[in-house]
């Protein structure tokens, strides 16, 4: 994420009290453990809780509930003022207003373009503080997802408000990784990433009448952005060196592989039945779930002062992820073999699961203990992660 984040322990090693910030997280926290069991209803699968509305806000709980939640606080914690943290608090509030049965759906809604409005809003004095291009592709990314859930307010179906909501991740996350590695990327990188967030913003305009024709021009846009990102990412480099660095290079390579996925099925026209599923999954779970496992030794020290050390044990379900998202999606999708469907389905639940647990006990236990004679490196430390 862009910023400087600040330590998770003082310079004598003793843990720092978690920020206030932390409450703000706990809908996101909520959001998510409803998506996956909706993932498992949605599956066939038993799962712990079977409430009736819930397979059908799923999509939208994770994108905006968890996804859009995080990125409004790192934002806001960025920003540093109280009006900032509006936004992830309102898109929290809305995602657990629409998974309660005995509100009524719209209020929700309503909650929901209240909070994605605010958090396009927050970008606003950001970008008062810092004119550049990433940020502002950032705040067009947060106006797509307004306007998605504009559209999903109005009574339009998940599956057309589905590409406004990858074309919110999708170019918020290329933004921040433009803003890590402006030196490889060149001066020029900001500018012609917003010409391509412009390029998607088209797409989905053309999408609203002519599906097929927008998701053919969707699918180019995203295959072209993929492999810029690719040729330039520093990941492509420090995934060669070993510890955090390599793991956090890995996710984000595994994530580029994910979004050319869905680059190529888009290419097909709109996507329904089983493309519409590999879409879904390849941009939410394999891109999207994949930089935020690269990025959350970053994240958490930087919003709530919480030290969360790199660990080798995050690479098990990393890998749980790729290889359970390639069932899914290769003999599941691709061959319509239902077992492999559910396997994958499964194994992706069972993967999120498992990170979220590595992560809370890596918390717990702290860093590392340092061998005598080593030398604090954390200032370092912070700078190789930004740079992969």
């Amino acid at each position: 994420m862009s910023g400087s984040p600040p330590r998770a322990t003082s310079n004598t090693g003793r843990r720092r009290t978690p920020s206030w910030r932390l409450v703000w997280m706990l809908p996101a926290g909520f959001a998510l453990l409803a998506g996956l069991d909706a993932a498992l209803l949605l599956l066939g699968l038993p799962a712990p809780v079977t409430a009736e509305r819930l397979p059908a806000v799923h999509g939208i709980v994770l994108v905006l509930g968890f996804v859009g939640t995080l990125i409004a606080l790192e934002r806001a914690t960025a920003l540093g003022r109280w009006y900032g943290f509006v936004a992830p608090g309102m898109l929290g509030l809305g995602s657990l207003l629409i998974l309660i049965d005995s509100v009524p759906l719209t209020v929700g809604k309503v909650v929901l373009v209240v909070g994605t409005a605010a958090f396009t809003l927050l970008y606003v004095p950001l970008w008062q503080r810092q004119y550049d291009h990433p940020l502002l592709t950032q705040l067009l990314a947060a106006g797509l997802a307004c306007a998605g859930s504009i559209l999903w307010l109005g009574g339009v179906g998940f599956v057309d408000v589905l590409p406004w909501l990858i074309g919110f991740v999708v170019l918020t996350i290329a933004a921040e990784r433009v803003e890590l590695a402006r030196i490889t990327m060149g001066p020029r990188a900001g500018v012609r990433l917003l010409a391509l967030a412009w390029a998607v913003t088209g797409a989905l305009l053309i999408g609203l009448a002519l599906p097929d024709a927008g998701a053919i021009i969707l699918g180019v846009v995203l295959a072209i952005l993929t492999g810029w990102l690719v040729v330039h990412d520093v990941a492509r480099r420090t995934v060669r060196a070993s510890g955090v660095t390599r793991y956090m290079a890995a996710c984000i390579l595994a994530g580029y592989v994910w979004l050319a996925v869905a680059a190529v099925i888009l290419l097909f026209g709109h996507p329904v039945d089983a493309r519409y599923d590999a879409v879904v999954h390849a941009v939410f779970l394999g891109y999207t779930m994949s930089m935020i496992m690269a990025h959350a030794t970053t994240i958490l020290p930087a919003v709530l002062r919480i030290a969360l050390p790199y660990r080798p044990a995050f690479w098990l379900p990393v890998a749980l992820l790729q290889v359970s998202l390639l069932v899914r999606i290769w003999p599941g999708d691709g061959l319509g073999w239902p077992a492999a469907w559910q396997l994958g389905g499964a194994g992706s639940v069972a993967a999120l699961v498992l990170f979220f647990a590595t992560a809370i006990v890596s918390a717990i236990l702290g860093p590392p203990r340092k061998h005598a004679g080593t030398v604090d490196t954390d200032r370092a430390r912070v700078s190789q992660e930004a740079g992969a």
